[in-house]
């Protein structure tokens, strides 16, 4: 994607200013917004193609904000933050972030971890593309459409829980480890945080088995992690 349009959204004008300065610096085209409003309004005006998106915004959170632009825009989001626990990195990779910055951060860094996203995002459009329908008894998982039926019914996904089944799916009968399943979903920079799978593979269970105790489709590999049941 050539000279990709970023949208800096944090209400401390120092930060938003130097990222904002520094970004033109490296040739991309920016935008600002002080708050989760704006931030909003932008996205239909402006329609960038990522999002910078500060996690403590006075008004509507960040998270908030995320959660409403997913309803709408599939737009690469990093949210940027002070806090670093790890319920709020999984809250805003769970609605949908695309990645997660702690602060302080270096300028260097914002920019390698957006061509991460980018490059990330651009090819998974173009496999998209290219596959087929994966029909598995009565689930079936829609690549194109992000979109996944248990018996006839839309299944409601988080993008973890999709991201999860999808690369189970694609190779049944493989075993993952839940960091192999980590770094599929969210990246390799998250390591660290391998029992949030299990949480995910656990509601993802309750939504597509027809008994979540005895699951057909996404079976635990003792010892190793989890895999797609074979001879469906």
């Amino acid at each position: 994607m050539e000279n990709p349009l970023i949208l800096v959204v944090d209400d401390e004008s120092k930060i938003r200013e130097t990222v904002a300065q520094f970004l033109k610096e490296q040739g991309y085209p920016v935008e600002m917004a002080t708050n989760g409003k704006e931030a909003l309004e932008m996205l239909k005006s402006k329609k960038p193609d990522l999002i910078l998106l500060d996690l403590m915004l006075p008004g509507i959170s960040g998270i908030e904000v995320c959660k409403q632009i997913r309803k709408e825009s599939q737009v690469p989001i990093i949210m940027l933050t002070a806090k670093g626990e790890e319920i709020d990195k999984l809250i805003g990779l769970e609605l949908g972030a695309d990645d997660y910055i702690t602060k302080p951060f270096s300028l260097r860094e914002v920019e390698a971890r957006m061509k991460a996203v980018l490059r990330r995002t651009n090819s998974s459009v173009e496999e998209i593309e290219k596959e087929k329908i994966l029909i598995f008894k009565y689930l079936e998982i829609h690549p194109e459409t992000r979109e996944v039926f248990a018996k006839g019914k839309l299944i409601e996904l988080t993008p973890s829980e999709y991201a999860i089944l999808l690369t189970l799916a694609r190779s049944p009968g493989r075993p993952f480890s839940r960091l192999q399943l980590l770094n599929s979903t969210w990246g390799e920079s998250y390591a660290g945080y391998e029992r949030a799978i299990d949480t995910h593979v656990s509601n993802l269970r309750k939504k597509i088995e027809t008994d979540p105790h005895e699951p057909i489709f996404i079976q635990t590999v003792y010892g190793i992690g989890y895999k797609f049941g074979v001879n469906l």
